[in-house]
């Protein structure tokens, strides 16, 4: 799904809202997932899952053009983790 197909659903659930409030509700909501991250929190979306950052070492890379060695900075990578719930209808075909 992209964010239109997102808010188009969202326009169809609330018929009684404007499209530029509901991108403006998606937008902050993104927005603020986005912040939270970047201080080195963490979301919780309860029946969905987790989003949280993960550390990255430095380490030694290799230029794919030139075969050269480079150096990788470390770096913090978003990482999510689904809940519970969201295993379950994943994996409800399987059982």
């Amino acid at each position: 799904m992209i964010r239109s197909e997102l808010l188009q659903s969202l326009a169809k659930e609330s018929p009684d809202m404007r499209g530029e409030e509901i991108e403006r509700v998606v937008e902050v909501f993104f927005d603020e997932i986005g912040k939270r991250l970047a201080e080195g929190g963490r979301v919780e979306l309860r029946g969905f899952g987790a989003f949280s950052t993960r550390e990255r070492e430095p380490r030694k890379g290799r230029n794919p053009r030139t075969g050269e060695t480079v150096d990788v900075p470390g770096k913090r990578v978003p990482y999510f983790k689904p809940g519970k719930e969201m295993r379950l209808r994943l994996n409800a075909d399987g059982e």
